[in-house]
């Protein structure tokens, strides 16, 4: 089974089935979104969806209608492709620690999410993320998925490491490698028993060898989608690796066991 641990609900839906059919992935983890980078037909108007990653990327609140909006398409995209799609449900992490232990038990498991994600704490507040790490393993442990890539710093990292030595039965993702701090986050996560790496939108082939070798149990095959390519990210992850239990480990056995699938 190949699992793409990390994709965004795409407009329209059926065009991300496509992509994941021409690249043989068989389930994609899939996180709701504000921008939708795919709708764009020119220069003007993906700078206004990337204006809208901006802020959210950046930790800056969105309203609840925002919020709403969001998680109506990944709910209408996981009914939709129930047998291609995982979602995972987002919390706000600027509320209080109690309204967030509610909304995770209300937005994420009430609505059958198989984790949390992807979360975009603020620069250097990654330490607002730990209600959601003690709700998450309230509910046994769901799976918390974690914006890697800028403006997530070298010093979230480290907190983000703390946060899941804190809280050892929460597996705790890091997307994208931790983007340009993605030594750090090898680092981290070697050390780190439940810190998982997500490997997309890698800055070079060599993160992505040197992650799988140094954390072989832990490290994730996702294209970021639409940001990124199931094809190509998955002829990243075979091209570092040879045919056996390693490559399908990162190409979505490890992954299916966090499930449980």
């Amino acid at each position: 089974m190949i699992i793409d641990a990390h994709s965004h609900v795409h407009d329209p839906v059926h065009s991300h089935i496509a992509l994941l059919d021409e690249a043989g992935v068989d389930l994609a983890v899939l996180f709701g979104t504000r921008p939708h980078p795919e709708r764009a037909t020119d220069l003007a108007s993906f700078r206004r969806e990337m204006s809208v990653l901006d802020e959210t990327i950046s930790g800056r609140s969105s309203g609840p209608d925002d919020y709403q909006a969001a998680r109506q398409e990944l709910d209408s995209a996981c009914a939709a492709y129930p047998d291609r799609f995982i979602g995972f449900g987002k919390v706000r992490p600027d509320l209080p620690a109690q309204q967030i232990a509610a909304e995770v038990e209300r937005e994420i498991v009430g609505r059958g999410f198989r984790g949390i994600g992807e979360l975009t704490p603020p620069p250097d507040g990654a330490g607002r993320l730990e209600p959601v790490l003690r709700a998450a393993a309230d509910h046994g442990g769901l799976p918390v998925v974690v914006h890697g890539f800028a403006p997530t710093t070298a010093r979230d990292l480290a907190t983000l490491a703390g946060l899941a030595r804190r809280h050892p039965t929460v597996p705790l993702v890091i997307s994208q490698l931790g983007g340009l701090n993605w030594l750090t986050a090898i680092e981290l996560a070697r050390d780190t028993p439940n810190m998982y790496l997500e490997l997309s939108t890698a800055n070079i082939v060599f993160a992505v060898r040197l992650a799988i070798d140094e954390v072989p149990d832990r490290t994730l095959f996702g294209s970021d989608a639409p940001y990124g390519d199931p094809y190509l990210a998955r002829a990243t992850v075979e091209r570092v690796t040879t045919s056996g239990a390693l490559r399908d480990r990162v190409l979505g056995g490890t992954l299916a066991e966090l499930l449980g699938l």
